[in-house]
């Protein structure tokens, strides 16, 4: 299909610079069959049902961007993928400077040898620290990697705790699993008191998660790979929960992905370690997932391709236009909704045409 059809107009200004603070401030659509309806984050607890199971990704942004010098040559290094140990894939600026053997220094603790080179511009280092693990020196001295959208990917001090989830437990990501920025202790409380299960998925996303449809059909779209894991212990519990007639809620596109990819073609969830590439259009027959809670997308998007094949094309454009014109905000640092394919809304709102 093409890529043109997933295009909308989106003003500037509604892409967010700046988280909402309190977390749970923000705003949430609910995207229902019949209505769109104006909520809050902090009203979750109120549109879930007691044993509905919400899946949460629980993996922690690591601060991936590095500045270093090769020689007198200032060079900016984005990490993308762990290789194993201390060797990442990385996309380095100027990366056309850098030849195989070449050193690295990232001030006086942390150095990296270039080790490849790829055709898709990609470079392979491996890092040595002077003074303990390598996985510290990045911690102390990398930097949040924000999405160009948001101050020209520039963070500050305040990006360290606010482009994380207060969950996040397993280091790996380049991009926040943004849909659980809105999640604080106290909707996680509130959540369990409504008698709403959760369960942890790991997915590492990375920075493809903002690269552009470059291409007009969406058959000649390559989608990036991430790194994923759903423990067998956590198939388990949500089958089962699929089994009694439970809903299973993704928190977020990227825990749907990884649900999507693990299930098999009569609906079982199945443990899953590796890769998936997993590309989601109109189409596509959602096999594990009934509900799904995510931030605003960009236009011609892959996550906007996405929310469009769970709740239908024109219901999604119905929805933007709306968000839009009602001052929703969009992206990392946006709003939310709650897209609901299945039942009717309850409350007012605005009824679809």
């Amino acid at each position: 299909m093409k890529v043109a059809d997933f295009d909308f107009t989106l003003p500037e200004d509604r892409i967010a610079q700046r988280p909402c603070e309190p977390r749970d401030a923000a705003r949430l659509l609910h995207v229902a069959p019949d209505a769109l309806i104006d909520r809050s984050v902090h009203d979750l607890p109120g549109l879930m049902a007691p044993g509905d199971v919400m899946v949460f990704n629980d993996t922690r942004v690591i601060p991936a961007r590095l500045s270093g010098k090769r020689d007198e040559v200032s060079v900016s290094v984005t990490l993308m993928r762990n290789l194993g140990g201390d060797r990442w894939s990385v996309l380095a600026k100027p990366g056309k400077r850098l030849r195989v053997g070449d050193r690295v220094d990232f001030g006086d603790r942390l150095t990296a040898s270039v080790d490849d080179k790829a055709a898709d511009g990609m470079i392979a280092l491996t890092f040595q620290c002077a003074d303990g693990p390598v996985t510290a020196a990045i911690e102390a001295l990398g930097a949040m990697p924000l999405p160009p959208y948001i101050r020209g990917g520039r963070a500050e001090t305040d990006d360290r705790d606010r482009y994380q989830t207060v969950y996040a437990a397993r280091d790996g990501a380049v991009a926040a699993p943004t849909a659980g920025l809105h999640f604080t202790p106290d909707l996680l409380a509130a959540l369990d008191a409504a008698g709403v299960e959760r369960a942890f998925v790991t997915l590492h996303v990375g920075a493809g998660t903002f690269q552009p449809v470059k291409v007009e059909d969406t058959d000649d779209h390559a989608m990036h790979s991430e790194t994923g894991e759903i423990p067998a212990e956590v198939a388990d519990r949500l089958n089962q929960a699929k089994a009694a007639g439970r809903r299973i809620v993704a928190v977020g596109t990227t825990s749907l992905r990884l649900l999507e990819s693990a299930a098999a073609p009569n609906g079982e969830i199945r443990a899953f370690a590796g890769d998936t590439d997993i590309f989601i259009t109109p189409g596509y027959r959602f096999r594990a997932v009934d509900r799904l809670m995510t931030n605003f997308h960009l236009p011609r998007s892959t996550l906007f391709m996405l929310v469009c094949a769970f709740s239908g094309t024109e219901r999604m454009k119905a929805a933007y236009a709306h968000a839009v014109d009602t001052g929703y905000r969009f992206y990392s640092y946006g709003d939310a909704c709650l897209l609901d394919p299945s039942a009717p809304a309850s409350g007012n709102g605005t009824q679809y045409e």
